[in-house]
């Protein structure tokens, strides 16, 4: 296999020669073809030289790595982000299927991460995940509804948060219930999307159900009780769940 050209964008230059030292060791693979220390520059070097991968640092003076992107579009080129951002910026990447790395960069995470770019761009899978990205933190900033990257058995689909009724467990897969009557077969578990929505509104409220709260239209008491959905299924509240579930329904719609 051909090594992948790559480019590296960074505003710190110890950051820059951190980097390209950890793809040396850990990614054989990997061609640097240029190391950049600015927005402006990245621009011009990747019009370029058009590489097939590019590690872009987020926080830049002037314009950041979002700028950047924003200003070339849909890029033809797969990217892993590199921050110290620890907060919304990283729930926006997750919902969005992009991959990021930490500062300091660690080795395994970053052989990971290239391994996963390897396969996308071997398999030549379109870049509309940078596009949620995009769209995902111009939402937060507008109240606009958030949209999610479901990784699916044939690569993945992009629907709102706010389509999403509920999530049922299937084995080591997730079944998404749309508002629109589709479905979504997903290929990570109902846990690993309790924990990413965790902050957005959804609660599990069994063990094979994770419920959009913006979607509950009844609750009936009983031992656990029931939840009645807006597309009128009715879901089990299991008894463990039971209190969790109701804070959960206090705090989203403030009663």
């Amino acid at each position: 296999m051909n090594k992948i050209k790559t480019v590296l964008v960074d505003d710190e230059p110890r950051g820059l020669s951190s980097l390209q030292k950890l793809l040396q060791y850990n990614c054989p693979d990997i061609e640097v073809a240029a190391l950049c220390g600015s927005a402006d520059e990245a621009k011009a070097v990747i019009a370029e030289l058009k590489p097939q991968l590019v590690f872009l640092d987020i926080a830049m003076p002037e314009k950041s790595g979002f700028d950047l992107l924003d200003e070339i579009g849909t890029p033809g080129f797969e990217i892993i982000f590199v921050t110290a951002h620890n907060d919304f910026v990283l729930q926006a990447f997750r919902f969005s299927c992009v991959d990021y790395l930490l500062k300091p960069v660690d080795d395994n995470q970053l052989a990971d991460a290239v391994n996963r770019a390897t396969k996308r761009i071997q398999e030549k899978e379109p870049a509309e995940n940078i596009d949620t990205l995009l769209y995902n933190l111009k939402a937060r900033e507008s109240g606009q509804k958030l949209k999610i990257c479901i990784t699916s058995l044939k690569g993945f689909v992009v629907v709102k948060l706010s389509d999403i009724i509920y999530c049922e467990a299937n084995r080591n897969y997730t079944i998404f219930h749309l508002e629109n009557k589709k479905q979504i077969m997903a290929s990570k578990t109902v846990l690993d999307y309790e924990e990413l929505l965790q902050d957005s509104g959804f609660a599990r409220i069994h063990k094979s159900f994770l419920v959009n709260l913006e979607h509950v239209k009844e609750y009936n008491r009983g031992e656990g009780g029931t939840v009645i959905l807006s597309n009128n299924y009715e879901v089990e509240v299991s008894r463990r769940k039971k209190d969790l579930f109701i804070e959960k329904m206090k705090e989203y719609y403030k009663f």
